[in-house]
């Protein structure tokens, strides 16, 4: 079942990489969007936690609203039976100036029945692939 996981992965960051938005289809109702994992970045007002499918997809929105040329680049992967981790670039040009943004971070999707049930985001990829009980 694992290979089916990331590419489910694969299929979604595609989508959202086009469209800036996630893929309703790959995700269960109740998904949850964990950000308190993403540790020392508080002052981004990213420490937070969506609920659902709306939730977790409007704040991609909201977030990615103040970009131009926004874009993720899954720089690896790994099978963690029904966790994929990933280790991400995100890139984008800020819409009103300023400088380029570009950001690396690792995400742990867990999956429930075939459907992503969770994600959790991480700023150090140790952390997260001890989350998913990998080791570099």
């Amino acid at each position: 079942m694992s290979k089916e996981n990331v590419d489910v992965v694969r299929r979604g960051f595609e989508f959202t990489s086009a469209t800036g938005q996630l893929l309703r289809e790959i995700y269960q109702p109740d998904f949850v969007w964990d950000m308190t994992t993403f540790l020392g970045v508080g002052g981004l007002g990213m420490n937070t936690e969506s609920v659902g499918f709306e939730a977790a997809n409007s704040w991609l929105a909201e977030w990615t609203g103040g970009f131009e040329d926004w874009s993720l680049d899954v720089e690896e992967e790994f099978d963690a039976g029904d966790q994929v981790v990933t280790f991400v670039r995100q890139h984008a040009k800020a819409k009103h100036g300023g400088p380029d943004v570009e950001m690396r971070f690792a995400q742990v999707w867990t999956f429930r029945d075939g459907l992503i049930a969770r994600m959790e985001m991480y700023a150090d990829r140790a952390e997260a692939l001890e989350a998913a009980g990998l080791r570099e």
